[in-house]
């Protein structure tokens, strides 16, 4: 036919295609498509202009030309139909789950049995209130326990006399290493050292959740500390009178954990005794770097550390550098702040970080990863090194902590004092003390770096070999201790530390802290003592599902949160989440952060995005937000609330004769009559064992019952009544609705009822075996999304990207749908209860096809294809793609049989160019998040393009220098030839880091995507705009459930492939830098008050070192000495393991 070029298309059994054109004899070519871009086809447009050409279609007879008007006319005359067929769709979900679901009988049921039960108030402040008074009572017995112990401390400790020639059988405490059993990296095991250590017996204890000794306290001893030396014997002999203090402290607050006295030593006594738990290689646990130590022993500190990478920091004494800065970076918890620098003739920072940021563990990653690039080259020029640092700490335009100010410097050796920067900087108030470091074996005179600590108040340590890293790196915090030590009871406060893993097992504690004074020299010992409270979230069932308690400290950092749920155990590492990283982040979230952090109170109704329990879909809903701080902590306490939460059941079961016949009802005889029940796993009774088998949990629930009643001192009245009352409701369900109705006739697999008092049961009780949602509603993801959204929630079952359907095979599929009952009770609404069913998935698979097709009775044949007759999603399955896609973008319902494995799967798995065309069009909205608690499997190491390991290579003239042989270049060359001939790969081309050896999981940060529905609520036609290969597509929301329903032309070819969304988590991300999420977050509260640097301070001990040109059979002795103690079939340990 003649047409304009933009009007030209094929119709082929009702679908309209792209057509061919020629204009002017030039040959045929595809037409463009008419339609730049998506649109809304079926609204009135002006027609385009005429201009002739030819249009041809090629194929048989079936397919012919027809221009843009018939085209437009022929897709918009399926709008009606979809519209009908939507229609048929919501109606026939509304009559199923009306007659199955039993909300109207269900409210009925409660209204009649209004007299077992009373409609209570949740008052968010006064809750606050409570709960904050509970935890701050919580933690004010262990400060006065952790009191009394610091107290002893100093009194023992004043009263010990130094004893020379003690001996270790002198003593006798228990070493909690004796009884462990450590394994060699290559799975043999290591013979365990002799031992003097008292032989107790142990016995199970709930509250610590391993064997413990009431009797006596345990002994740790760092691995790198001998502990036959005269320091450390003589720390044993007097905190042994310690354990009296711990056992009184006991009687006094039984509910009391771990108590610990840590010494600057390494010497740790904790009480109740237990064996040490033995790690999977080297015990690392060091006293001195735990989180509530560090806390405690100094003020918050800003830390610039400068590392010497001038040409002669070769080999082995650069590596040791960037080791030392890692172990250094570990010293450091939230409450301070680092930059690392690099330095020869200019200074550079390693890491994209561009002034001082929070010592965080996202952040010190990154610095670590980035130390291990640095390259030795270049000239030494300490000027510039330590003007950058001064630039950093004088920089007020950042947040910081603004107490105690140092540079760590990293170095070789060199003659310059920088003298006139000090004068610049630094004199004469001297508010930024500094710390040297000797690095490597060397012959330079270490004079001038003695004297710049020195002279500033700091420190001189040398660290000549990988032993002297761990231990040198951390004793800079006695230094800061003095300020402390001499300000006395002011500096004397209770700190309570971020929460952190328990090195022995209890899970997520927090710490009180409280710094214990030496005698002696002022600032010679500080030590610390510390009490441990395990803070678990108040049990407030009357919250329901989505209301919940949260706490923050003054970082921000979360110490009470439903989302905290760090995924790997690692004791070295402190849990930072922050509230803005445990939620969904908003502008009202960052302002009641701020408040929290200020210790404000206050009350706000927002309305924000949550992400589902399962972390596969987005809902818009409302909350009240309320907040106060818990007295005399550094915390704050916050309690979120729905709108339909507000109001409660709190069942009032005071006949006995009806708590009996209600309990029958939960024995395993009425199943098979009144559907299978699941109880929630809660805590109903002290007596009452737990257990992970909901089977094993029932029947241990019912054999206490056949013990105590309700009522019971014992027991949780309030949780007991409300499960005994819903156990009689939804069996009233049982009687009045389901018992009468024929489940296969709407081929339903199962109905069910969940509540909150903890009952879900399910009919008929065999649909029981299939049932795989969580036992308790609470935690049932259908269950916490159907109170947060109105309507029908569809829920397929999830299926991954590589799923491939073999369930199919064997089992039959179910989709859940659920929706809330809502009370109205006395002007007080509430929703105490979800009701749905389980629907056959393949029944209703060809239910859709009928439904979505033009059948006026479902015995109708479908309509022929070569007929003028309308198409459809039955008749024209071929032609047409018919889905039911949820509100997360996963698939529901197809009409196509291969779409039936991929029910499940996020949609854009199943058709990528329909599901752009679906968020291009802005049916769904996209949101972008941090998972903050993944974990990553170690990313392989390429050795592509890698160079050898950095090794100094000496000249023909250096090697004909006599000195040159006793230089530290020949002895760094020398040390890197025995660590080759040691150590197989230490000349291979990967790096050695100063992380773990072995490749295991790490926690990571990763992207994750979520989609959910737009505000766009109405019928929608559009093209997918793609010239032979578009594709028109219908799309239109189901009212009253949360189902998209679209129908497309199915794609005839494949030349315009869309870039597949994503709904799993995605990249990985190792730090947070500017831009990212995170790094913003500097807002925070001041820990503690900064103590000034005392004038009377003693810094005459500023560390000794000696400068002598080295006897090469002394040093080759020691160095094989070290290397025969430490080698081993793999590469350099890092300090990390040591």
């Amino acid at each position: 036919i003649a047409v304009s070029e933009n009007l030209c298309g094929c119709l082929h059994r009702g679908v309209v295609r792209a057509g061919r054109i020629a204009v002017q004899g030039s040959g045929w070519r595809d037409r463009g498509d008419p339609h730049r871009g998506s649109g809304r086809l079926c609204q009135a447009q002006q027609p385009p202009d005429t201009a002739a050409v030819i249009c041809w279609c090629s194929g048989t007879g079936t397919s012919h030309p027809v221009s843009l008007l018939q085209q437009r006319a022929a897709f918009c005359s399926r709008a009606p139909h979809m519209q009908y067929w939507a229609r048929r769709l919501e109606q026939e979900i509304d009559g199923v789950m009306r007659i199955f679901g039993g909300v109207q009988q269900l409210r009925g049921i409660y209204n009649e049995n209004r007299n077992l039960f009373e409609v209570k108030e949740n008052v968010p402040r006064k809750l606050v209130e409570k709960v904050a008074g509970d935890i701050e009572s919580l933690l004010a017995k262990k400060v006065r326990a952790l009191k009394r112990l610091a107290n002893a401390a100093e009194k023992f400790q004043k009263a010990h006399h130094w004893q020379d020639n003690i001996r270790e059988e002198d003593i006798e405490y228990y070493d909690s290493k004796a009884d462990t059993e450590y394994d060699d990296p290559d799975g043999e095991e290591i013979e365990r050292e002799k031992s003097n250590s008292l032989k107790l017996e142990f016995t199970d204890d709930a509250n610590f959740k391993t064997k413990v000794n009431y009797s006596y306290a345990a002994v740790q001893i760092p691995t790198d500390i001998y502990k036959g030396s005269t320091v450390i014997l003589n720390e044993l002999n007097w905190t042994q009178a310690l354990e009296d203090v711990f056992i009184e402290n006991r009687k006094e607050d039984p509910s009391l954990l771990w108590q610990v006295f840590g010494s600057a030593t390494g010497v740790t006594r904790y009480y109740p005794a237990t064996p040490w738990r033995a790690p999977n290689k080297i015990d690392l646990y060091d006293v001195r770097r735990r989180p509530w130590y560090i806390q405690g022993a100094s003020s918050p500190k800003d830390m610039v550390i400068i590392v010497d990478v001038s040409g002669s920091v070769s080999g082995l004494t650069l590596k040791l550098m960037k080791t030392s800065v890692y172990e250094m970076l570990d010293t450091l918890s939230d409450d301070d702040y680092v930059n690392v620098a690099s330095f020869n003739e200019k200074a550079k920072p390693v890491s994209c970080f561009k002034h001082l940021v929070q010592a965080n563990i996202r952040n010190k990653k990154v610095f670590k990863e980035d130390v291990q690039g640095m390259v030795a080259k270049g000239t030494t020029d300490y000027k510039a090194g330590f003007e950058y640092a001064f630039d950093q700490l004088q920089n007020s335009n950042i947040t910081r902590a603004n107490c105690n100010k140092m540079i760590m410097m990293f170095t070789d050796g060199g003659e310059d004092r920088v003298q006139d920067v000090f004068e610049k900087y630094n004199w004469p108030n001297k508010t930024v003390r500094v710390f040297t470091f000797s690095v490597g074996q060397h012959n330079y005179d270490v004079t001038p770096l003695q004297w710049m600590a020195c002279a500033n108040k700091g420190y001189y340590f040398e660290i000549p070999s990988i032993g002297a890293i761990r231990i040198n790196t951390q004793e800079y915090l006695d230094v800061l201790g003095r300020p402390m030590v001499l300000a006395g009871n002011r500096a004397k406060q209770v700190q309570w530390t971020n929460v952190y893993q328990d090195a022995l097992g209890l899970g997520l504690v927090v710490t009180g802290t409280l710094p214990v004074w030496g005698a002696g020299t002022p600032g010679c010992c500080l030590l610390g003592s510390g009490c441990q409270a395990a803070l678990t979230p108040p049990v407030l069932p009357q919250l329901g599902a989505n209301g919940y308690v949260f706490a923050i400290d003054l970082n921000g950092y979360v110490l009470l949160h439903p989302n905290l749920q760090p995924q790997i155990i690692n004791f070295r590492e402190p849990v930072t989440l922050d509230f803005l990283d445990a939620e969904l982040e908003d502008e009202n979230k960052e302002e009641i952060r701020r408040s929290m952090i200020d210790g404000n109170d206050g009350q706000r109704f927002i309305k924000t995005l949550i992400k589902s329990l399962d972390e596969q879909y987005i809902d818009e809903v409302f909350r009240t937000y309320t907040w106060a701080p818990i007295k005399s902590t550094n915390y704050s306490l916050g309690l979120v609330l729905p709108p339909y939460s507000t109001y409660y059941i709190q069942a009032n079961l005071s006949d006995q004769i009806l708590q009996v016949k209600y309990f029958e009802y939960l024995l395993p005889n009425s199943f098979e009559s009144e559907g299978h029940v699941f109880i929630a796993p809660r805590e109903y009774c002290k007596d009452l064992d737990l257990s992970d088998n909901n089977t094993e949990f029932l029947e241990n629930f019912i054999a206490l019952m056949e013990k105590v009643t309700p009522d019971s001192k014992q027991c949780d009245n309030f949780l007991l009544h409300n499960l005994i009352l819903d156990t009689g409701i939804t069996q009233q369900l049982v009687e009045r609705v389901w018992k009468d109705q024929d489940l296969n006739t709407y081929s339903l697999l199962a109905v069910f009822a969940a509540t909150d008092g903890g009952i879900t049961r399910v009919f008929p009780n065999k649909a029981a075996d299939d049932w795989e949602e969580e036992p308790e509603p609470f935690n049932a993801s259908f269950y916490r999304r159907s109170l947060d959204n109105k309507g029908y929630i569809f829920k397929p079952p999830y299926r991954d990207a590589g799923y491939r359907g073999l369930d199919l095979e064997n089992n039959t599929i179910g989709i859940l749908v659920s929706t809330a009952v809502e009370l109205s009770i006395g002007g007080k609404t509430l929703k105490p209860a979800v009701v749905g069913v389980k629907l056959d998935l393949e029944a209703w698979a060809e239910k859709f096809k009928v439904l979505a097709s033009n059948r006026t009775d479902r015995d109708q044949l479908g309509c022929d294809p070569s007929s003028s007759c309308e198409m459809d999603c039955e008749a024209n399955n071929k032609d047409l793609i018919c889905v039911l896609i949820d509100d997360g973008g996963f698939l529901v319902l197809s009409n196509q049989e291969d779409h039936w494995y991929q029910v499940g799967k996020f949609f854009s798995e199943v058709d990528a160019n329909l599901m752009s065309a679906l968020y291009n069009n802005s049916f769904y909205a996209r949101k972008e998040s941090y998972d903050f608690q993944s974990v990553c499997a170690p990313e392989a190491q390429s050795n592509t393009g890698a160079a050898p390991r950095g090794v100094f290579v000496p000249t023909v003239a250096d090697l004909l220098n006599l000195a040159w042989w006793t230089s530290a270049a020949a002895w760094s060359l020398f040390q890197q030839f025995l660590y080759g001939l040691t150590y197989s790969s230490w000349f291979q081309t990967e790096d050695v880091t100063a992380d773990s050896m072995e490749a295991r999981e790490t926690s990571c940060i990763m992207k994750q995507t979520q989609y959910y529905f737009s505000t766009v609520n109405a019928t929608y036609n559009a093209i997918i705009d793609c010239g032979n290969c578009s594709r028109l597509f219908h799309a239109q929301r189901l009212a009253n459930t949360n189902l998209l329903f679209v129908v497309a032309d199915k794609p005839l070819c494949s030349q315009c492939e869309s870039v597949k969304l994503l709904q799993a988590e995605g990249t990985r991300h190792i730090g947070v830098t500017s831009g990212a999420p995170g790094a913003r977050r500097q807002l925070r509260g001041c820990p503690t008050a900064a103590l000034p640097l005392p004038p009377q301070e003693d810094t005459s001990d500023c560390g000794r070192g000696a400068s002598f040109a080295p006897s090469l059979g002394v040093l080759l002795s020691l160095q094989l000495l070290l290397l025969y103690s430490s080698a081993s079939r793999h590469p350099l340990p890092p300090a990390a393991c040591l």
